[in-house]
């Protein structure tokens, strides 16, 4: 069991003397303090899980002193204690964050029982975060800072999430993100824009389907007043928006084609002119462009550049649609389950243990963004406390049963590039990821294999690649 650290702040060094004995003695680590300076230089010091702390200090109000370590350490937990207190103090005390309020002299006892108190709130909240970040890939810290989540278990997002976390250390940079709609593209940006030296600088999100062609120019680059009707006052664009930071372009595959090259050449020279002016400025970001749609492709239609494909194109990650990693959707399920219960104020559902193997056979066309809107409708709908196949909307045909194999589904779609995807990724789980076992039972060489994994952009665990 983890031992805990308690620092008592207070000018009656008699006072901390007799308390410290009497904390060590039931088993706590104890530091003393007398003055706020060599408080604080503990604090910053030492691991404090429980700060006892008088209101009346020399040449500082405790209640200031409160305010200030609650800012810089959030997670401490505050004890206060004073000889002078009335319900006003008691009432500021506890809006500042304090835990807990005591009136001296109090008896060794009620000290125990706040201090057990506070004991066991520290490990609740402890244990509530640890669950919160079961199945998460990125640290709570991170989380915060992109307002986002992100769950998941299979090697496939697990390779996605290293591939975001290395490029963003390099802040120079471009990253070109591919995935069907709803994979959580705008997350992977957030991620590597807030993991990166540029984290300070803003992260500027712009559809490049939804800016009108009369303003594209005007949105990206900036005017300066009196440029065309409407132009009432200089303003700044999103490239000058995004000096220090980054620039994130979303639907990058629907910009138009007149904008494209103006994009390259700013992009290239980290220049750029406002509509009206002939004045260069010049901007430090990063891009990060995102599409559904392959860039290769409306290269070959002549309805995207080349040139400029590669510009963005110099770091690629690919999200894999939900389909592919069926092992994401047990615990994405249990994360939205908890967190919409709880927005909603209702109580947390349990689910059918047969929903999962349901759901992992869905073809979720919608990706993650699809099995959310799912849950929410459901714990909307749902009467019993129990979710079940009725309380979700998936259209899922009737399953085969192979002896000794996994069920497989039959036929929901007659796509032929789909189910040979479906087909081959059915063959690689029966055969536990082995290329070669898998082709076998394909009925086909290893090296077409290959060719296919390769062509529809299927992943597979990289130590079982045989």
């Amino acid at each position: 069991m983890k031992v805990f650290h308690v620092l008592i702040l207070d000018d009656e060094k008699r006072f901390t003397e007799e308390l410290a004995e009497f904390l060590q003695d039931i088993g706590l680590v104890v530091f003393e303090a007398n003055t706020p300076a060599s408080g604080m230089a503990l604090l910053k010091s030492k691991p404090i899980d429980v700060l006892i702390l008088d209101v009346r200090l020399p040449g500082i109000d405790g209640l200031d002193l409160l305010k200030e370590i609650k800012a810089d350490y959030p997670d401490l937990e505050v004890i206060v204690v004073s000889g002078h207190g009335d319900m006003d103090t008691v009432i500021k005390a506890m809006r500042l964050g304090a835990f807990d309020y005591l009136k001296k002299p109090f008896r060794h006892m009620d000290i125990r029982i706040a201090i057990e108190r506070t004991k066991k709130f520290l490990m609740l909240q402890r244990e509530m975060k640890s669950l919160e970040e079961k199945n998460s890939l990125i640290s709570k810290s991170l989380e915060e800072r992109i307002e986002r989540h992100f769950i998941g278990v299979s090697p496939a997002i697990r390779q996605v999430i290293e591939q975001a976390m290395t490029v963003a250390n390099y802040q120079d940079t471009n990253v070109l993100i591919t995935g069907e709609s709803g994979t959580g593209k705008e997350n992977i940006a957030r991620i590597i824009h807030y993991a990166s030296p540029r984290k300070e600088g803003l992260f500027c999100a712009v559809n490049s389907s939804a800016v009108t062609d009369s303003l594209l120019e005007s949105e990206f680059f900036g005017h300066k007043k009196g440029s065309f009707t409407g132009a009432v006052s200089d303003r700044k664009g999103f490239f000058e928006i995004s000096d220090h930071g980054t620039l994130f372009l979303d639907e990058i595959a629907d910009m138009p084609m007149n904008l494209q090259a103006k994009m390259l050449r700013a992009i290239e020279e980290k220049k750029i002119t406002r509509v009206g002016d002939t004045k260069p400025i010049e901007v430090d970001f990063r891009i990060i462009s995102a599409t559904n749609n392959p860039l290769d492709k409306l290269v070959e239609e002549k309805k995207f550049r080349l040139d400029l494909m590669h510009r963005l194109n110099t770091f690629h990650i690919h999200i894999p649609p939900l389909r592919e990693r069926p092992e994401d959707i047990h615990p994405l399920l249990q994360f939205f389950v908890e967190n919409i219960a709880i927005k909603l104020n209702k109580p947390i559902p349990t689910f059918d243990e047969h929903l999962i193997d349901i759901l992992q056979h869905y073809s979720f066309p919608g990706n993650v963004r699809e099995l959310k809107n799912m849950v929410e409708r459901a714990i909307i709908l749902n009467q019993s406390g129990k979710l079940s196949l009725d309380d979700f909307p998936v259209s899922v045909m009737p399953s085969v049963k192979v002896p000794n194999h996994e069920i497989i589904p039959m036929m929901d779609s007659f796509n032929l590039e789909q189910q040979e995807i479906n087909l081959i990724r059915q063959a690689l789980l029966k055969a536990n990821n082995s290329r070669t076992n898998a082709a076998k039972l394909l009925g086909i060489d290893r090296m077409a294999l290959v060719r296919k994994i390769q062509k529809y952009g299927i992943v597979i665990d990289a130590d079982a690649q045989k």
